[in-house]
């Protein structure tokens, strides 16, 4: 696709029903299906202290009994229309995504509208949902790679809602009952906060009209989402060591707070990363893996939501090449901030993501997904049709100052989960105070504080 070509989103309609709840009609004819995205601005930061992973495990919950069906009885008509049903929560928002064949679209519309106006959650499904939440979170812990997203944002974001995690611990699952599930729901699941996006082979006037009969009785009160307060990034370096003796490996993550996903900064950010850690080519993939060998793989992320998100690297090395490989990872960034990127790396970077981007919206879910997503944000349908002239539009000195914005560069945040008896003292370099924390001890947040040597900042061997 040259840079002459447009990006355009289909025409879609936009809807808001008398109790507030917002409709997003969009045609495509093209295959017999009809896909749903709807978003709850209701997530985990939505969750009582204490009870964190109320959000996750009411979303799902929802199609484990209904007034209509029980859980058994939902699954066997969903399956037998090959129905698609999966809600789940996240920091900002709950989701449900849905998709049905057009001729069984009465049915599938009964299967979508049920879990979200008429849940019971039945005892015996909290129990069985909570016990397989507690078996999961113990199962996860055995492998680093499934739990480190946790810990990096308990630790980065201490005391914010961004901090907690999702899916709940170990802890905070015992203190979720029925009566919490309930109250949540009750509380949170409000027609004026839910966004329901229609993609497929249908009539919008026809969909509308029969969206309407489904939601249009279910009653607001007008709930305000959770507002976060953006927080500012760390100011000094601090480090988290969670020990696993087991682990042959180390498993870090060093980052520092990021963007929203309304930043001004959003387009360059999305090419700068591209080059330093967003493909395979990337600065951080090429340094740790294609030229040094120390892992099979390294990327960079600014996780971006409603307010600002983690940034991290991401990576992980066997235990004696630890030093070296949290030493490149420092390196590559601040030579990143000292060398800047060059025409020719924009350019590549510019031709890369205008030809990743038209794969994520090729399909009815995608696009269903995409537009819930953008009035989620309440960005319009411009910051599709117009990304190629801002991605055009980005010049270096642009590219640069988004780099010296955004990427830490000594103001350093380190997760490391591996041997504490083979790591600690390497670890201990990266700050001049850092907690250390049992990956068996419930929770994802340290529990105890240990002097560390001042860190001057590690040298490359």
């Amino acid at each position: 696709m040259t840079s002459r070509e447009k990006l355009h989103l289909p025409e879609y309609r936009k809807i808001t029903l008398p109790n507030g709840m917002t409709l997003l009609l969009m045609e495509q004819h093209k295959l017999p299906l009809v896909s749903f995205e709807a978003i709850l601005r209701c997530g985990s930061t939505a969750d009582a202290p204490g009870a964190e992973g109320t959000a996750s495990v009411t979303a799902s919950l929802l199609r484990h009994g209904t007034k209509t069906h029980t859980a058994d009885r939902y699954s066997d008509v969903l399956d037998f229309i090959g129905g698609i049903f999966h809600a789940g929560a996240s920091a900002d928002y709950t989701s449900i995504s849905a998709e049905f064949m057009k001729k069984d679209l009465a049915t599938g519309l009964d299967l979508l509208a049920e879990p979200l106006l008429e849940p019971v959650f039945p005892e015996e499904e909290i129990t069985k949902v909570l016990r397989q939440r507690m078996d999961g979170i113990r199962a996860a812990k055995d492998k680093a790679q499934h739990v480190i997203a946790a810990y990096f944002n308990a630790y980065l974001f201490q005391g914010h809602p961004y901090g907690r995690a999702v899916g709940g611990d170990e802890e905070s699952l015992t203190h979720i009952q029925r009566d919490s599930i309930a109250g949540f729901y009750r509380d949170q699941y409000d027609p004026a906060n839910v966004i329901l996006a229609a993609v497929g082979d249908f009539e919008s006037s026809e969909m509308e009209r029969l969206l309407g009969e489904k939601f249009g009785a279910w009653p607001a009160h007008k709930t305000a989402p959770a507002v976060n307060v953006d927080l500012a990034p760390s100011q000094k370096r601090r480090l988290l060591l969670v020990d696993k003796p087991d682990s042959t490996q180390t498993y870090f993550r060093i980052g520092n707070v990021g963007i929203a996903r309304t930043d001004p900064d959003y387009v360059p950010l999305m090419l700068v990363n591209t080059l330093f850690g967003g493909r395979f080519t990337s600065l951080i993939n090429s340094a740790l893996r294609i030229e040094s060998g120390l892992t099979y793989g390294a990327a960079s992320t600014f996780d971006v939501r409603r307010s600002a998100g983690p940034f991290y690297i991401a990576s992980y090395t066997p235990n004696a090449t630890t030093s070296r490989a949290l030493d490149v990872a420092v390196e590559v960034l601040k030579q990143f901030h000292r060398n800047g990127i060059s025409e020719q790396q924009l350019a590549s970077a510019k031709s890369y993501l205008k030809g990743q981007f038209p794969l994520r919206m090729e399909t009815s879910d995608q696009l269903a997904s995409l537009i819930a997503h953008l009035e989620s944000y309440r960005l319009e349908r411009s910051e599709i049709d117009e990304l190629y002239g801002r991605i055009d539009a980005t010049s270096v000195d642009d590219a640069i100052r988004a780099i010296e914005r955004h990427y830490p560069e000594d103001d350093l945040v380190f997760v490391l989960i591996g041997k504490a008896g083979e790591i600690g003292e390497v670890a201990s370099r990266y700050a001049a105070r850092m907690n250390v924390c049992s990956i068996s001890d419930p929770g994802f947040a340290p529990r105890t504080v240990v002097d560390a040597a001042p860190a001057t900042g590690p040298k490359l061997r």
